[in-house]
């Protein structure tokens, strides 16, 4: 009996372990209810990471395109071509508007290197000129009325027309507005003017005092995963570029280099100049009023004679040279 309870003992403890390998329904449910949880804290916070980053990253686009457009702007008028330059083809500022919004444009001639590379054939190499028509233009977006674009125009050298043709290299998509405005003088108190065109006002030529310059740009919606975070925030940025005093003087008063036209000299003598060595000249000096010639009045050669002894009467005796030399009348 002892033996058969204790063979039960053991059955038993052996069959309780064997039922205590695995986990139970209940136990697997609760583990992937907490790896669920897990997981979606971790992608929400994944989630949540990537939009501000977007954010950021959208931020830092739109702050560094503003100033980035602005500084090539200023940095082209300051190598703004003058020299041997018409005024009324220095500088053009017109007013634009597309769509409701400020659309201005400028062009001038400018002292830098090409930024677009140019060659006539494709087995020529690539060339850069040291002075180009540079100009900004906008138009609209083709597939979005809402926003306009803003392009650099570049044309290799200077043409006959100076405001026109060239390439142009997109420098913006988003843009909300560009208005510029000229200065004639400095001041706090000078109202501005909303173009600068010899074509449209005579007196708009040469430089102005200052240009203001002011764009505005629209912030551009980033995806993120299957949904778009848009942000319709706005930045607009403003330079003003000041013309110095020494370059708009030298544009009203220009000085144009060119070569002299030296006239030959005539081959027949003056009146009242005497021949040298002739006999004539050396009887009469200059006529009433008139300086006496070479043989006239100082004649060394004139007297027609030995050069080393000269009569004194021929220095600036009778004959009147020496005082028609002061314009008298030899008498």
């Amino acid at each position: 009996m002892r033996v058969l309870l204790e063979v039960g003992r053991a059955s038993g403890t052996r069959t309780w372990a064997l039922g205590r390998r695995g986990f139970t329904l209940i136990e697997i449910l609760i583990t992937l209810l907490l790896m669920a949880g897990i997981l979606l804290t971790i992608t929400q916070v994944l989630t949540g990471a990537r939009k501000t980053r977007d954010k950021i990253h959208n931020l830092q686009d739109a702050q560094k395109a503003g100033p980035a457009i602005l500084q090539l702007m200023e940095q082209d008028l300051r190598a703004l071509y003058t020299h041997d330059r018409d005024r009324a083809f220095t500088l053009r500022v017109r007013d634009n508007t597309l769509g409701g919004a400020d659309a201005d444009s400028i062009d001038f001639v400018g002292a830098v290197r090409s930024l677009i590379k140019y060659r006539e054939t494709d087995n020529e190499d690539f060339h850069l000129a040291p002075i180009n028509e540079i100009g900004y233009h906008l138009r609209k977006r083709p597939d979005n009325d809402d926003f306009l674009e803003i392009y650099r125009r570049e044309d290799f050298g200077v043409d006959e027309l100076p405001f026109a043709g060239g390439r142009y290299s997109l420098l913006h998509d988003r843009v909300k507005g560009f208005n510029i405005a000229v200065y004639r003088e400095d001041g706090p108190e000078v109202e501005p003017e909303d173009y600068w065109d010899a074509e449209e006002d005579l007196e708009m030529v040469g430089l102005p005092a200052r240009v203001d310059l002011e764009l505005t740009i629209e912030l551009a919606p980033r995806l993120t995963g299957e949904q778009i975070v848009f942000d319709r925030r706005t930045l607009t940025y403003r330079r003003t570029f000041h013309f110095s005093e020494i370059q708009r003087s030298a544009m009203s008063a220009q000085v144009i280099p060119s070569i002299p036209n030296w006239q030959p000299p005539a081959d027949e003598p003056q009146p009242g100049v005497g021949d040298p060595g002739g006999e004539d000249d050396a009887e009469g000096g200059g006529g009433d009023g008139q300086p006496g010639g070479a043989g006239g009045g100082r004649g060394n050669d004139g007297a027609g004679g030995d050069d080393d002894e000269v009569p004194s009467e021929i220095l600036g005796g009778n004959s009147g040279g020496g005082d028609g030399l002061f314009g008298s009348d030899g008498n």
